[in-house]
This record gives structure tokens, sequence and C-alpha cells, in this order.
């Protein structure tokens, strides 16, 4: 029997993380060679926001960092020791084959150093580009903290990262590189395709929505008839900046849909998805949209999207940050019904090298050689 943990703050917000980690625990809790584990630190008793199967063995912690602070802030600093001893208490317990932590947060600094005997695996789920962009300007003491990182990312069994492009970004040899995958393929047709460009994600700086609003400012008066829905949850006050900036542009078809618990649904109703942020590594929401035969409109920004798009074919990488430009790919999409019908079908077909099974066999790889 394998037994496999999974470790993360909590599965109760949103997004693409959790929604990963979910699928990752239903596909090993159904194979019977597996006992499947999930540990949080902050789950506060609220339910899961992805279904979860009942096989998965559940222990939240209870640390409960004040989320709003730094690790380091004396409030939450204190609650380390805590923290540390609780962990230890339960993986001696459970007594893991491996432990993949799949969040990136101060647990990150001694987890590799709790239990000498556990196999420990990382994964990072955000693009390194910005951080190695700043690092030369960056001063002596965070330049420190990188190399201490490096260091602590070396004393990893593996480093799973999700795309090639990801590995110049760091020094330890124990790389590999597995991609998220997708559950489904909605092969159906689509419910009825309205006109409406949806977008999805947190709300955070990172996403740059507002790029996605002046984008539609530019072209709205002329497709009076078509709609921009955002759907994500997250950051209050960067909500608050969006709807600000709406209003300011006068925009009457864009709105913040808030979170909702069927993406899915909405895309199939869709008609073009699109992506304006600053980096993505590789974004589960494009595989989603993909897999509604959504053709895309994307910023080539660092590295994930070019690692899931093939341009022109089934969506179009935009030059990176250029607003214009985006909302030019955007009229075109609107006003070519047959091009985006076309790029939907091809959609269908490659996001098919994203299957489950594919990518899941490389995870049952790793364990097989990180046990051995």
């Amino acid at each position: 029997m394998i037994k496999v943990v999974y470790y993360t703050d909590q599965i109760y917000l949103h997004g693409g993380i959790e929604k990963v980690l979910a699928q990752k625990l239903n596909y090993f809790a159904s194979l019977s060679e597996y006992e499947v584990h999930l540990i949080t630190t902050e789950q506060k008793g609220k339910q899961f926001c992805y279904p979860i199967s009942d096989k998965v063995i559940h222990h939240d912690l209870e640390i409960n960092y004040v989320r709003e602070k730094s690790y380091f802030n004396p409030i939450n600093f204190k609650k380390v020791p805590q923290h540390i001893k609780k962990l230890k208490s339960t993986l001696k317990k459970i007594q893991p084959t491996v432990l993949i932590v799949c969040n990136l947060a101060f647990d990150f600094y001694f987890i590799p150093f709790i239990s000498k005997n556990i196999k420990t695996v990382k994964e990072f789920h955000a693009s390194r580009y910005y951080y190695n962009q700043r690092l030369p300007k960056v001063s002596f003491l965070k330049k420190l903290l990188f190399r201490i990182n490096d260091y602590i990312e070396s004393k990893y069994t593996n480093i799973v990262l999700l795309n090639e492009d990801e590995k110049k970004y760091y020094k330890s040899n124990n790389l590999v590189v597995i991609p998220n995958a997708i559950s489904s393929i909605n092969v159906e047709k689509p419910i009825k395709r309205e006109n409406v460009i949806i977008a999805a994600g947190r709300m955070a700086q990172v996403k740059q929505f507002d790029h996605l609003i002046k984008a539609w400012s530019i072209i709205e008066k002329d497709f009076p008839d078509w709609e921009v829905q955002i759907y994500g949850e997250g950051d209050e006050l960067i909500s608050k900046k969006l709807n600000g900036l709406i209003s300011k542009l006068s925009l009457t078809n864009i709105r913040l849909k808030g979170s909702t618990n069927n993406l899915d649904i909405k895309m199939r109703q869709a008609s073009i998805y699109a992506l304006s942020s600053l980096t993505e590594c590789f974004p589960m929401v494009l595989l989603e949209a993909l897999s509604c035969g959504l053709p895309i409109v994307s910023y080539d920004c660092p590295h994930g999207p070019k690692n899931i798009i093939t341009n022109n074919q089934d969506g179009i990488l935009v030059e990176h940050n250029n607003i214009e430009s985006f909302s030019i790919e955007l009229s075109k999409f609107i006003r070519n019904e047959k091009l985006r019908t076309q790029m939907g079908i091809t959609a269908i077909n490659n996001v098919k090298r994203y299957s489950e099974d594919r990518v899941m066999k490389k995870w049952i790889q790793l364990f097989k050689t990180t046990i051995v």
C-alpha cells in the first residue's frame, strides 16, 4: 500500500491550485493500491469548494494563520512551533510513503526536515519569471533569502514544475516537469453559444483584469450585442478598483460575476475565452476553456499560455501587455463565427494531450521512482 499525503493550507476558496489538488486526490483515491491523505493548516471547518472522495482521509491542523498578514508577522510567526509539532505528530500517525506540498507558504522552509524517512515533493504552480527578473535589483538580504530558497529546494526529493520553460529559474538537479491535467473533455455540443467573452481567475493584481476591461472599452461600442463576463473571487480591494474602472470608462456590457461552481457550463455557453494575465505558469482555466471548445485570446505571458495554446489553431497569442492588439484580436473573433467554430473544434482535439489518464501516469511513475 502506497500512502500518499497531499499538504496545503485550505480547499475552501475556489482557485486553480485547489481544483488541481481535488482532481489528484480523487484520482489516487480511486486506485486500490493507494491510501490518500489530505493535510490542511486552516480549513476552518468549511466545506471543500470542489468535490472530494470520501476515501480521502482529511486532517486539519487548525493553525489558522492570519492570511492578510505576512508569515513573519509576530501574530503568525508565534504559531510556527505549534505548526511544526502538529505536523510532526500527524505524519507520525500516518507514516506516509510520500508527502506532496502543494501551496507555497512559510512551511516550505521546514517540511524537508520534518522527517528524514519521508520522501517529499514540492509542486510549484506559479511562474518564476518575474521573481528572476527582480533578482539583480533586490537588496542583499533578499538575495540571501533567494539563496536559502535554492538550498531548501535541493532538500526536497523532487521539485515538480508545470512546464519546461520554468527549469531555467531553478538551481537544484531534482526537477521534474508534469503539467496539469484536464479531468474531462466536453465532447457534447455546446448548450447554446451566446455573444459572451468569458474570463475567470482570482481577483488579484497578477490576473490584470484591468487590461481586459481597457481592451473591451476600445471596442464595446462596435459590438453592443456582446458582453464580457469575469468570474472569480479574492481581494475585495481589487474587485472594487475593477468596478471603479468599469464605471470610469462608462462601460455597460462588462460585469464581475463573482465565483461560480458551474464554470464549465458558463464556458459552454460563451463564445470566446480571454486571458490578460501578467504571468501564468500553467493555467488550468485554459485547459478548461479548450475542453469546452472555446477559442482563446491570450497574452503571450511567461510562460504558461504558449505551452497550452497552439497559436492560430485553437487560439491567438497576443504580444504581452499590448492592450490595443488584444482588443483587435477580440474583434476578429467576434466578427468571424466560422473562425470561432473551427478553432473550437481544434481546441477539443488539441487538449486531449493533457487528459487525466496521460498526465496522472507521470505522477504514478514519479512515485515509483521516488519510493525506490
